[in-house]
């Protein structure tokens, strides 16, 4: 069955922050059969979008947009201890967080309040407060958009790294992620091994922290963080968190030894072997924390995230970003890399 296109529709709406850009054709992808068009022809669309909350809209125009809207859940199998989850790729992450929070099912409680779709979280290897997304991704459901073929990659064979995955490599436009395979526990076990997370459950008075405690400590922790972008055009974190490894790692260590830094993993000697730098930190030693540059700027509570005031251009924002990375450079000899896809 062939999609049904609407033509010269804006995309302000569907990306976070809200450039104007446009689509000549436009459709939504709502079911399965919507798809059928795309590989009898052996060929994605220009562009798919999600949630649009980690994309930069760079172009103000787009031959070919669609907007995956697949939704449903379905429970494959369970046990005692957990459950098997599948779950369609157009459903939003949030709301799939607290529907298993409502079932008793945990595991995505750290993960409350991310931006994004389901589809997209196997994609970034999504992570926040001490957990990612690999530590319950049981499988990705995929089609290849050259043949229609549905393949199904496991854990391994999605190649999960620090915001990375076969999907943003080898894979990246090659696949049309359908469904997510999740496992969740029955066993209210909770992780608070991110120390913000702890202090805020202890000035909550909370000894004991349910999943749901969790969470909700997690929503207030972001929502004091990060600006919704309702409010102001934003896509979250725009940089990675810089990862050093081995004699890199140490040597940076002895030149920035005040700079602030999470120890991944030790030598035999008990030296820092791999360390993960704060990217937010990085940026706001170069100044740049809640500066403006016109319609875009640094958000002044948070120097990870870049925002538009409205009115702009993304060219503008990715010119600012650029000049980010150039100062970060210049001071501490590290390479910020964008965590939003520049499309």
């Amino acid at each position: 069955m062939a999609p049904l296109w609407k033509e010269n529709f804006s995309l302000k709406q569907l990306n976070t922050f809200g450039f104007d850009a446009r689509a000549r054709r436009f459709t939504e992808l709502q079911k399965r059969e919507d798809l059928d068009a795309f590989f009898e022809r052996g060929r994605a669309p220009e562009l798919l979008l999600g949630a649009g909350s980690n994309v930069l809209l760079l172009r103000e125009e787009y031959e070919e947009v669609a907007l995956n809207s697949l939704k449903g859940s379905r429970l494959l199998d369970e046990n005692e201890d957990s459950v098997r989850l599948a779950v369609a790729s157009g459903e939003i992450w949030h709301e799939l967080v607290l529907q298993t929070l409502q079932q008793s099912w945990y595991g995505l409680e750290n993960l409350s309040l991310i931006p994004g779709t389901v589809g997209a979280a196997p994609i970034q290897n999504i992570g926040a407060y001490g957990v990612e997304l690999e530590s319950v991704l049981e499988e990705v459901l995929a089609r290849e958009w050259s043949t229609g073929e549905l393949r199904r990659f496991s854990r391994e064979d999605c190649q999960l790294g620090y915001r990375d995955s076969f999907f943003k490599r080898a894979g990246k436009g090659r696949f049309f992620i359908e469904e997510v395979v999740l496992r969740l526990s029955k066993r209210p076990d909770v992780n608070l091994s991110y120390g913000a997370l702890r202090q805020m459950l202890e000035r909550q008075g909370i000894s004991e922290p349910s999943p749901q405690d969790v969470s909700r400590a997690v929503i207030e922790i972001r929502q004091s963080k990060l600006p919704a972008p309702e409010q102001i055009g934003n896509a979250g974190s725009f940089f990675k968190n810089p990862v050093l490894s081995g004699l890199a790692a140490q040597h940076w260590l002895e030149l920035f030894s005040e700079a602030p830094h999470y120890v991944l993993e030790f030598d035999e000697e008990g030296r820092p072997l791999t360390i993960k730098i704060p990217a937010a930190w990085l940026i706001e030693q170069c100044g740049w924390k809640g500066r403006r540059r016109g319609a875009v700027g640094v958000h002044q509570r948070q120097a990870l995230v870049l925002v538009h005031y409205g009115g702009g251009k993304a060219r503008e924002l990715l010119a600012l970003s650029e000049e980010i990375q150039e100062s970060v450079y210049e001071r501490f000899g590290l390479e910020l890399e964008r965590e939003v896809n520049v499309v």
